[in-house]
Parts: C-alpha cells; sequence; structure tokens
C-alpha cells in the first residue's frame, strides 16, 4: 500500500450532524455467522473497510457465496453453508492488517475438516496468535508449520472434542474464536473470563438461534457454554455504528472550541462504552439520545460540544472496555488540565502496532508531556499544543487519526506519516471530518 501523508492544522469550531460507518466487530461477525448458519442472511450497514473486507473474501474462499447488491444500499447477502459445511481453501487466506478476522476465523477453522494457509501484511504477521492457537488445538487443531505467527498453515480437527477454557488474560478474540470452534464440536465448549470482555459474540450467536448460556461464577467473572453442533438460522442483520470509530470525531468536537456535533446510530454495548464514561468523568458534555434496540445491541445518538476538560485517574479495571480507544483518549489528555494517569495498558502493546509506544512518540513529537511505565501512561496537559511534528503511524489507523485529530487544536499543523492504513477501519474518515469543518488535507 503506497503511503498517504496527511496533515491536520487548527480552523473552525466543528458543527453537524453525521452516521459512522457499520462496527467493525459486528461486521466481522455477521459475516462469519451468516456463512455458518442455513440460509442466506442479509447484512445491512457492514462495514466495507479493508478488514471487514478480507474477511468476507476469507469466506468466499472456503466456499461460502456472498454478494453484494446495490439496489439495496449495498446490503450483503451471505449463502451459508451451516455448520460443518466449509471447504479447504484453493488459496491463501490474507487477512491484510486485521487481527479480528484472522483469529476469528481459526477458531471457525479449528473444528472443520479443512486445512487453511494464513497470511497477512507485516504488521499482522508481528502480532501473537499463540494466545488463540493454544486452546484451538485443545479442539485437536493442528499448526502444520509450526509457527505461532503469521503466516502459518491451519488445519481443522477432523472430530473435534469439546474443551473448558479459562482466559489467562482478557481478550474477547481468544474467547470468541473459542466459542466459534464449539459450534460445530458434539458437547458443550466452555469459556471462562475471570474479567467480562466485549460480548458481541455471546449476543450475536444468541440472535443466530445458537444455544448460549452465560453464568456469574462464585469467585467472579462469568462462564460462557455454547452447545455444540448447532443449526444456526439466517438473519438480517443492521451492523450498528462503531463507537471505536465514533471516538475521533467526539474527541475532536470535545477539544475544538466551540464545536457542536450529533453523531447518529452509535452502538453503546455496556462492553464498549468506556470511552464515553471517561470522558464525562474528565467533563465532556456528551449527551446520549434516543436509546433504541438494534440487532442484539443498545443504539443512541450522541450530542458532543465543546468542553473544558480536566485529566483523572483511569483504573486498570476499565482497560478492556475502551482497550481501543486509548489513543483517542490520549489525545483528549492532551488538552485536558492537569495530569491524566491511564492504568493498565499491557494490551496495547501488542495491537496493530505498540501502541503504547506510538501514543508516547506521537505525544512528545507534538510537544505534550508525557511519560510511560511499565502498562501506565501519563500524560500533562492543559498547556497549548505546540504540534509541529511528524507523527510515525506505524501501520496502525488509530495512531494516524488519533493524531490528526491532535492537529486541529495544535499551534502548528501536524502531519501523519501514513493515512493509507485508515481504510482497514473507517473509510470517508477525512471526508467526513471535512464535512464537519476540520482541516485535513493530503
Amino acid at each position: 500500500m503506497t503511503k498517504q501523508p496527511l496533515t491536520a492544522m487548527a480552523g473552525h469550531p466543528l458543527a453537524g450532524r453525521i452516521a459512522i460507518p457499520g462496527d467493525k466487530s459486528i461486521s466481522h461477525r455477521a459475516l462469519i455467522l451468516g456463512a455458518l448458519a442455513s440460509g442466506e442472511t442479509r447484512i445491512t450497514g457492514l462495514l466495507e473497510s479493508d478488514d471487514v473486507l478480507a474477511t468476507a473474501e476469507a469466506l468466499r474462499a472456503l466456499g461460502v457465496p456472498i454478494r453484494q447488491d446495490q439496489d439495496e444500499g449495498g446490503s450483503f447477502h451471505v449463502l451459508g453453508r451451516g455448520t460443518g459445511g466449509l471447504c479447504s481453501p484453493d488459496r491463501a487466506l490474507d487477512f491484510g492488517n486485521s487481527g479480528t478476522g484472522a483469529r476469528l476465523m481459526m477458531g471457525v477453522i479449528a473444528s472443520h475438516c479443512v486445512t487453511a494457509h494464513l497470511t497477512g501484511d507485516a504488521s499482522l504477521s508481528s502480532r501473537p496468535m499463540k494466545r488463540v492457537l493454544e486452546p484451538l488445538a485443545g479442539f485437536g487443531a493442528q499448526v502444520k508449520d509450526g509457527r505461532s505467527r503469521l503466516p502459518l498453515t491451519l488445519s481443522g480437527a477432523s472430530l473435534p472434542v469439546p474443551v473448558t477454557y479459562e482466559l489467562p488474560v482478557p481478550s474477547a478474540q481468544v474467547k470468541s474464536a473459542v466459542l466459534l470452534a464449539g459450534l460445530n464440536t458434539r458437547g458443550t465448549t466452555c469459556v471462562i473470563e475471570p474479567v467480562a470482555t466485549r460480548d458481541h459474540t455471546e449476543r450475536m450467536l444468541k440472535l443466530f438461534g445458537a444455544d448460549v448460556t452465560i453464568e456469574n461464577r462464585p469467585e467472579g467473572g462469568l462462564k460462557i457454554c455454547v452447545t455444540g453442533e448447532a443449526e444456526l438460522e439466517a438473519r438480517h442483520i443492521v451492523v450498528p455504528g462503531d463507537p471505536s470509530s465514533a471516538a475521533f470525531p467526539a474527541v475532536a468536537a470535545l477539544i475544538v472550541p466551540g464545536s457542536d456535533i450529533i453523531i447518529q446510530n452509535v452502538m453503546m454495548n455496556p462492553a464498549r462504552s468506556g470511552l464515553y464514561t471517561t470522558l464525562s468523568e474528565m467533563g465532556g458534555q456528551i449527551d446520549f439520545l434516543n436509546p433504541r434496540q438494534q440487532s442484539g445491541e443498545v443504539v443512541v445518538d450522541m450530542r458532543v460540544r465543546a468542553s473544558a476538560l480536566h485529566g483523572i485517574k483511569v483504573p486498570a479495571e476499565r482497560a478492556p472496555s475502551m482497550i481501543d480507544e486509548y489513543p483517542a483518549l490520549a489525545i483528549a489528555a492532551a488538552c485536558a488540565a492537569g495530569e491524566t494517569r491511564m492504568e493498565g495498558l499491557g494490551e496495547l502493546k501488542v495491537k496493530e502496532s505498540d501502541r503504547l509506544s506510538a501514543i508516547y512518540q506521537g505525544l512528545g513529537a507534538c510537544g505534550v508531556a508525557c511519560s510511560v511505565q511499565d502498562d501506565v501512561l501519563v500524560v500533562k496537559g492543559g498547556g497549548d499544543i505546540a504540534g509541529g511534528g511528524v507523527v510515525q503511524t506505524r501501520l496502525d489507523h488509530r495512531i494516524a487519526m488519533a493524531f490528526l485529530v491532535l492537529g486541529l487544536v495544535s499551534k502548528a499543523p501536524v502531519q501523519v506519516d501514513d493515512g493509507a492504513t485508515i481504510m482497514t477501519s473507517f473509510p470517508g474518515f477525512v471526508p467526513m471530518m471535512q464535512e464537519l469543518g476540520a482541516n485535513i488535507t493530503a
């Protein structure tokens, strides 16, 4: 992918009403469960990002017909093969930059009698896969070339056996991979999570008709079980807006003086709302309007107005509910009076980049005082943002978007070295921000 530098600079207040693209996590899961269901699943509002389209292409390679109908506003139609109905692909499954797509599809493959070669870009190939491969080995899946990072060749079990697996670290992706493997496994597969993580997979499994139970454990956390050899039924899925993508225009509206925007159709799953809780605690004026249900999830419209933010301590236990939003929060912290301390950020080191290091270096390049010690980030805000730096995005879409937002309040323009990677999660980010009044240029 050719690098596309982008520059942001201060300008007018942001104003207007926008609808952000569909949620990335829901989009992946809708495609996958539609592929494993019987009948034709229609998906409206699917996020057409590089990450999600890579999952769609991987499913096609495994024998699942998927088409897009432009006469229906671009809805996707997935002709499900039923659980157990996938076939070995005749080409590599290339997941590009998508850790979610790769890890969830590993779970699907693990209990199907297929062999697939999985690959991805340089960033994805540097990320750990052992955390998901270990529980999948319990089903009988085997990594043929012995690798624990992409590229690798994975063979599913011909006679998978159910597992009960306790997550050593909170991970919705690992949990989801195990539950997806359990769908085509006779018996009951369970995941024990000492700390609750986002529950999109459990919600959507129920929506498709799977037998899923969720129990509170006396010692804390949850036990989630799925009954195998499930017969899923095709559904019409309307994908709600992505709260992780909404983070960037929301933070921009909070920090650009005089701004007042409405972000429509934002999913507000309790396990994904940590950023908005935190921003409100920092003094952010965020109103949640017209709450409603959509495809098993709560959806709201958000009104966000410029606010005088102040620093706070963000506890480690909140991290799972906002792990993808820390780049955006760091920008809000840079503009907040006083010190913001963010704890429990170890998981950021194994995202699309070492996000903890990328945030620290990017803030430093823009003249913001900050420090990192182990898994704690401290940002000292309150003064003018110097800007003027070139931020290294490290093939990370959220780092690129975050520092473009910072440029909107900096004394000197902020440039990100590569905005092309934004396509992996938020196509249309730049024109949407420009529509609100943001001064972002190529």
